[in-house]
């Protein structure tokens, strides 16, 4: 599973905050912004992925 990243980035003069995971990106102005959704996102896709393991253990 790809990983959740931040990074900075400029477009046009504006330094902006990138949250990637894998091909898709999401931007935000706030550094703050941009970090409380990849902790949510992280959080979310974890709980996904142990969703998916204990599914798997069921016969």
């Amino acid at each position: 599973m790809p990983e959740v990243c931040i990074e900075l980035i400029e477009r046009q003069g504006q330094l902006l905050w990138q949250v990637r995971f894998g091909r898709r990106a999401l931007t935000f102005q706030e550094e703050l912004a941009a970090r409380t959704f990849a902790a949510q996102l992280h959080v979310r896709l974890d709980w996904l992925d142990q969703e998916q393991r204990s599914d798997d253990r069921l016969p």
